[in-house]
């Protein structure tokens, strides 16, 4: 097989613009300040230009994998870029891939966790110019909002555009999330004490109430 058989990719150029935009647009939420900020962001966007290489650079995934899709799903060209769309092809949408079940769900997990991103910011940088701790907004819901969104960006591109390399750093990030999570939190406990164990125990860390509890409002100056 030639690499020149696949159309729709060699665009690197593209596919540096868009780890770059997307990169500068979880920062300008995030806003990384710590070590730990920093190692989080970093893994982030390392997984962000590991997706854009296969998705406008070279397929590898395809690459590798392409006599056997070719002979599992014979109906399917995959030398086109389409065909990256890998959930589409698999369960036989017939349309443009974009337009997929899978792809619209994938945008709703990126949309959604970039929102995750921000409204935690927003909401963890007015606690902190008033020295509080954090427990209203989408704080009285959960605690890691910035963490979880992350997550969820991610695991909207998983959805909609599947790598070895993405799929194989997914776990990992979410591991190094979780664990970014409980160091913050034996630093704020340290911080806080039984005001934030009191927190704790009513809002979850990862899985949002549904509800906002009626006794988790911002302290009082």
């Amino acid at each position: 097989m030639n690499h020149g058989e696949f159309t729709g990719y060699g665009l690197w150029g593209l596919a540096a613009v868009n780890a770059a935009v997307f990169i500068l647009f979880a920062f300008s939420f995030f806003k990384p300040q710590t070590p730990r900020d920093w190692r989080s962001f970093s893994a982030f966007s390392a997984f962000l230009v590991a997706l854009f290489a296969e998705m406008y650079g070279f397929p590898l995934t395809i690459y590798l994998f392409s006599g056997w899709l070719q002979s599992r799903f014979p109906g399917i060209d995959w030398f086109t870029h389409d065909a990256g769309h890998l959930p589409e092809m698999m369960f036989g949408w017939k349309v443009n891939p974009h337009f997929g079940p899978f792809h619209l769900a994938s945008f709703v997990l990126i949309g959604g966790g970039f929102t995750l991103i921000s409204v935690g910011w927003k909401a963890l940088h007015a606690a902190q110019q008033k020295h509080w701790l954090a427990t209203a907004g989408i704080y009285a819901r959960m605690r890691h909002p910035q963490y979880v969104g992350f997550i969820l960006v991610m695991l909207g591109f998983l959805l909609q555009w599947p790598t070895l390399l993405t799929l194989a750093m997914f776990p990992v990030l979410v591991v190094m999330y979780v664990r970014l999570a409980h160091h913050e939190e034996q630093d704020t406990l340290r911080e806080y004490g039984d005001e934030y164990r009191r927190y704790m125990a009513r809002v979850p860390g990862f899985f949002p109430h549904l509800r906002r509890p009626a006794d988790l409002t911002e302290p009082k100056g």
